[in-house]
């Protein structure tokens, strides 16, 4: 009796505090709209605070989270059948993502732009980014001094930091030296969730700065335009994969999805404002372990990893706008060349980070290397913000879902041995 009422306490403030976050999103889209020039700065320098705490949070999140795990890998045999699962999961999502976004592109089929507009907008193509090549983006990846990555939050070269370091700590015999590293990780894993929790209940302010800011763009005619065909095969494609064949894979492995996104919601909200998968990380990492009752071994290692190869949302948008910007090159796009493209935004999507404008930048750079009409990358550059909330969204609902049924696919086999 006791436990179920403490669980009908948990429920009751899971539900306050969605309520909350959700009269704080109403609260700052009013605000947003009021055009008040002194209250937009405000709103500006809240947000701007919030997605800075939330990016120092993150960094050592994802370090910690991975090291710490891997470090295991000796002591816990079931650590190498999480991974397997987590990648096995993200790899499906991502390819179905990608496939949906194809479908889409063939149906509504959409057409050339007129070559004045392509023109024009090579004037908004970021000059220093143009250039860039996927092999550029690749070597970033791999650090060149270890304390580089930390100062830039490169999320990728901090994941093979981690795991290097992660490996090396499980290679190692058992000593006093290895224990005495490995409670200092922990400890410090422990502090750092203390902070977590203590951001995420000042976070209701965050969201009406967020909401305000948007709603001020959305006011001014900032974020209003859009090309027509290629934006709804974009967002369809988002809103298929968000709604329908994610909680699809939910309810093939048992999982209620509206249950489960109802407890995600945090973080799927935070990741809409912030458009960072990675700054959004410690909220969606709470609220799996505090709201999902997703254990934490498994959150602690999926999520990190998830954060940086799970993009459902990345790989459809690189597939769809490649798939544009080529045909608006003059290049014939028969079926087996739309087929090696959703190979290519599949392995693009997994070495994105996940950073605000990821997806703009790398498809950007590839269309660069190929040769294609970049100005149209320009004409996009206006609305990405918009495509950009609802990606990243899309990527930490998708992060969320792998979680989700990897813990499930873990208590089930450990319920197994267990009869067995």
């Amino acid at each position: 009796m006791t436990k179920k009422t403490e669980k009908n306490k948990g429920t009751a403030a899971q539900r306050r505090q969605l309520v909350l976050w959700i009269g704080a999103l109403v609260a700052g889209a009013l605000l947003g709209m009021l055009q008040v020039e002194a209250l937009g700065k405000l709103m500006d320098f809240i947000a701007a605070v919030y997605t800075h705490l939330f990016q120092l949070l993150a960094v050592p999140t994802i370090v910690l989270a991975v090291i710490t795990t891997l470090a295991a890998f000796g002591e816990q045999e079931d650590t190498g059948r999480i991974f397997r699962h987590a990648v096995t999961y993200t790899l499906l999502t991502t390819f179905m993502a990608a496939f949906v976004g194809l479908g889409l592109y063939i149906v509504i089929a959409p057409g050339n732009l007129a070559a004045e507009m392509v023109t024009r907008g090579m004037q908004d193509v970021p000059k220093n980014l143009g250039h860039l090549s996927y092999y550029d983006h690749i070597l970033s990846v791999v650090p060149d001094n270890i304390v580089k990555p930390f100062l830039e939050g490169n999320v990728l070269s901090l994941l093979l930091l981690a795991f290097a370091m992660g490996i090396a700590l499980a290679k190692m015999p058992s000593s006093e030296q290895k224990t005495t590293v490995m409670r200092g990780l922990q400890g410090l894993q422990d502090i750092l969730f203390l902070l977590i929790r203590g951001l995420i209940w000042t976070l209701p302010l965050g969201i009406v700065a967020f909401a305000a800011q948007l709603s001020a763009q959305v006011s001014a005619g900032i974020v209003m335009g859009s090309l027509g065909k290629y934006v709804a095969v974009v967002l369809a494609g988002n809103v298929i994969q968000f709604f329908v064949v994610l909680p699809l894979f939910l309810l093939a492995r048992g999982l209620n999805p509206v249950r489960t996104l109802g407890r995600m919601m945090p973080a799927v909200l935070m990741a809409l404002f912030t458009k960072s998968s990675a700054a959004t990380l410690p909220v969606t990492m709470s609220s799996a372990e505090e709201r999902a009752g997703v254990s934490r071994r498994v959150s602690r290692f999926v999520l990190p990893i998830c954060t940086t190869i799970n993009m459902n949302g990345c790989a459809a948008f690189i597939l769809v706008t490649s798939l544009f910007v080529m045909q608006n090159g003059g290049v014939t796009l028969t079926f087996p060349t739309m087929l090696l493209w959703v190979l290519i935004a599949v392995i693009s999507a997994v070495g994105n980070a996940g950073v605000p404008m990821g997806c703009y930048f790398l498809t950007l750079s590839l269309m660069a290397g190929v040769g294609g009409p970049v100005g149209i990358m320009g004409i996009i550059l206006p609305i990405y913000t918009i495509i950009d909330m609802i990606e990243t969204a899309e990527n930490v609902w998708s992060d969320s879902c792998v979680c989700a049924m990897t813990d499930r696919d873990m208590k089930r086999l450990l319920a197994q041995e267990a009869v067995s």
